[in-house]
Formats: C-alpha cells, structure tokens, sequence
C-alpha cells in the first residue's frame, strides 16, 4: 500500500507540474536551448573550445538529458558576464564563439565531485581572446538558522550521534544561526599545446573555528587524465546525496578531503575509471589509557571508482577503499596496524523529467572516520573483546534514499531517509552509539538564478546499546546569494 502510495503520490504532481509547463518556458531564462540547425551543429563541432577529458563522462555533451534539475541549470549557463582579458575577438557574437563559452561554463557543472551545496560558477569570466584560457572567480553567501525541539543538538549540524540522551529541560530548545559554509573559490581552465588541458582550483570557506574562521576546503591542479592536490576522495560521490538545508546531510554521508594524486579517464563516453593514492586524516582509534595508544601514519590510503553514466547529471559508481590503520601497544611498547576497507553503490537518476532519485550504500571495516555520523566518534579501532592491548576494525553500515520533485526548475521539494548502523563484535559499553537515522524533507526555491531560499525538517534518533533511544527534531532556514 505504500508503494502504491507513493506512485499515486508521484502521479499527481507530475500531473500537476503539467500544469506549470507553459509558465517555465516563459520566465527568468529556464527553458532548454532550442534545437540547433545542421549549419550551427557544424560550426560548434569546429569550435576551438577547451575539452576538459577528466572530469565526468557526464560532462560530455553528447549525453542528454530532459530533466528538470539540468534545465535549471541552464538559466545558469545563461546568467554571466564574459570578460577578455587580451581583447575581445571579432566573432565574439557568432554562434561558434558562444558554443565555446558554454562549453567551458558547463565544466563547472557537470563534475565528478559537484555536490548540491557547492557553489554555481562564477557570473565573471575572464577568458582569453582565443578561448584557449578562462578564469573565473566566485562563491556563495549562505546564512543558515534553525529552531531545535525534542532535544537540543550542541552543533550547527544537524547530528543524531550528538543527541543528548538524558533530557535537560533547560535545553531542551535552542535556536541558532551561523554564515558558515559562505565560499570563495578561483578556477582557470586552459589548454597548453605541449601538455593538453588543464586547470587549477582553489576553494575556502568559513567553516572554521566557531564556524566563522576562514579555511582551505579545496586546492588542486589537473592536468588531462591526472589529479593532484587536496581534494575530494576518490571513495566519495558527493553528487549522489539528495540536496538539505543542514550541512551534515545524510547520516552516511561520505565526503571526505585528503591530499591525493588521482588518475581518471572516460572510455566511450559512458564508462569512468579512477584510482588514487589518499593521505587522510589520522586514524580515530578508540585509545585506551596506559595500554593503548596512537601511531603516525605510515601508509596512504587507496581508492578507486568504476562508473557508468546515461545522461548529463545519471550515473552509477561502485567505489572502493584500503588503509592500513596502525596503532602503538603501550604495554609492550610495540607498533602494529591493522588493515581498514570500504565499499560504496551510488546512483543518481531523472526517471522522468521532474524526478530526481538518490541512493548511497557503503559498508567496511575501520573507514569509520569517512562515514558521517560514525566519524564523530573513534571507530576505526576499538579494543577486541577480553584483550584491550589488541585492537581489531569493526564492520559498520549505511545507507540513505531520496526522491526529489521539481514543480518547476527553479522550485523543488525533496524527501530522504538516511541510516547509519555501528556493529562491534560484542557490545560495548550501554552508553555507546549503535544507530543513529534521520528523516528530512525540505523545499528549495530559486528566486533568481543566483538567490537561493531553503526550508527544512530533520527529524533524528540515536539508540544506545542499552536500548535506550531519543529523537531530535530541528527546523531550518536557508537563504544564499551565489555570484
């Protein structure tokens, strides 16, 4: 019955949407391109535009796609400001020299590791007269606030694994707001008649302490099929997570930042291969005092993705990761490591041209740092069971589903229920996290191409080993102004 539910419920909006049609083709520029003529497909196939190869095969134009998110996405292509830098060129107005602008504009869209909340691309674009060069500078102010009821979480974020359990009613409310999560990012994309392409990118926001400091998120060279430089893991897919107002997201969200060289290429349009060596943060090893301490990483961290994309913004991953997690016995005074894996399924899809649906699934043992409710606390190591000198990787699980309705491509609503599950190989202490899960629902609205308004329920629950269990409820605020 739910599920003949939910297609009822699907059914009716797009009947709904149906409705809007004719509106959306009309205003604030959100309509798809028309139809090129046979004369204009030739002169923009002998463009001399700027082919980014490493990206996404997503990225390659010759995927299509009808939905509703990727028009939207179009009144951004449209929205900016082109700046020459050596001259502007005699055929800045015909239709092959804007072919190439757009060509550059899209790689800032369609990215290996774009996610919901990562700024647009810029509204100035410094470009070369050629087209052979483009830098583009931008970012995003983002205020969010929020009013905490049931429990007060002692975060910004919303996090089930910080849900106190033991109600206090003097803080058993609380309101809060923080920029945090306001960028500025710098990109230039180029091509060298030696080397190929390449591009550099630098991004930092104020995520830092109090949430107001300024700090480095991203800074990394391309150069063709090779990355280097501090960026998303390989083992992450950021754009596979449904789009929140909170900057936690899902309950298994895995997204984490290391330095790393990565080399990734594309086969027939369609299928992606990549592969990285990572240096991580330190391992969370669960320490226990006076017999059990923590150990300098030794060894980088291994990723890799297997891709198939069908479409602009669609695709299917299946990632993989291997460490080595050492860890000092203080007994014996003596190193030892023990070795961490992970597995993530990830997919993003436009059924139809309103849909949009999300889905992560990873599991592993000791990549407990990298899953989002489980890295708050120590997990990758935990002493074993009747021998706290020995340290094992305990196996843990998540995953989180979503469904994402456009009215309209600048006004969306979304619902995702996400779950993290923690399973050590006997109990730990009653007071410890076994699960943690949180539902959302939320809508976004576009005012204009770069004004963003958001609005968002998060409902949370955390159980103990005891059994014990509470419930978080949080609504948040979002407004953002991208340029």
């Amino acid at each position: 019955m739910k599920n003949a539910s939910a297609l009822a419920i699907i059914i009716a909006l797009s009947a709904f949407q149906n409705s809007f049609a004719q509106d959306h083709h009309k205003g604030m520029s959100l309509s798809a391109p028309p139809r090129k003529s046979a004369k204009a497909v030739k002169a923009k196939e002998s463009a001399p535009a700027i082919q980014v190869e490493a990206p996404s095969p997503s990225s390659d134009m010759r995927l299509r796609s009808n939905s509703l998110v990727d028009v939207q996405k179009e009144a951004l292509l449209n929205d900016h400001k082109i700046i020459y830098i050596d001259g502007k060129p005699a055929n800045a107005n015909s239709q092959q020299h804007q072919d190439s602008i757009r060509n550059i504009i899209e790689h800032f869209f369609y990215d290996q590791f774009q996610s919901f909340s990562d700024p647009a691309a810029p509204y100035f674009l410094f470009m070369s007269r050629d087209a052979d060069l483009a830098m583009g500078i931008g970012g995003c102010v983002r205020i969010r606030g929020w009013y905490d009821f049931d429990a007060a979480i002692p975060a910004n974020s919303f996090t089930p694994y910080l849900i106190p359990m033991v109600k206090d009613p003097a803080n058993n409310s609380k309101i809060g707001a923080t920029p945090a999560g306001s960028t500025l990012f710098f990109r230039v994309i180029g091509r060298n008649k030696k080397w190929g392409d390449y591009q550099i990118y630098i991004e930092a926001n104020f995520n830092g302490y109090g949430g107001s400091d300024f700090h480095l998120k991203k800074a990394y060279a391309q150069l063709n099929k090779v990355t280097v430089g501090y960026a998303s893991s390989t083992f992450s897919d950021p754009a596979a997570l449904p789009p929140t107002v909170d900057a936690n997201g899902p309950a298994n969200k895995i997204s984490p930042t290391s330095v790393l060289v990565r080399w990734m290429n594309t086969y027939k349009q369609r299928w992606t291969v990549a592969g990285s060596v990572e240096l991580p943060k330190s391992a969370a090893v669960s320490t226990v005092t006076g017999k059990i301490g923590t150990a300098s990483q030794t060894m980088p961290d291994f990723a890799a993705f297997l891709q198939y994309a069908w479409g602009k913004s669609e695709h299917v991953r299946l990632a993989a990761l291997a460490r080595s997690i050492p860890y000092e016995d203080l007994v014996s005074h003596q190193r030892h490591h023990k070795f961490g894996w992970g597995l993530q399924l990830s997919t993003i899809a436009h059924p139809i041209s309103p849909v949009t649906l999300y889905g992560t699934f990873n599991c592993g043992e000791g990549h407990e740092s990298t899953t989002g409710d489980l890295q708050v606390g120590n997990y990758d190591l935990v002493p074993s069971p009747g021998n706290p000198t020995d340290m094992y990787a305990p196996f843990s699980l998540g995953y989180c589903i979503g469904v994402q309705y456009n009215f309209r491509p600048n006004l969306f609503a979304s619902v995702s229920y996400s779950d993290s599950r923690y399973f050590p190989r006997s109990p730990r202490e009653a007071s410890e996290y076994r699960y943690g899960n949180i539902w959302t629902a939320n809508v976004f609205w576009n005012l204009t191409p770069r004004i963003q308004a958001g609005l968002e329920f998060d409902t949370g629950v955390r159980k103990n080993w005891s059994g014990a269990s509470r419930r978080a409820d949080r609504l948040g605020l979002m407004a953002q102004f991208s340029f």
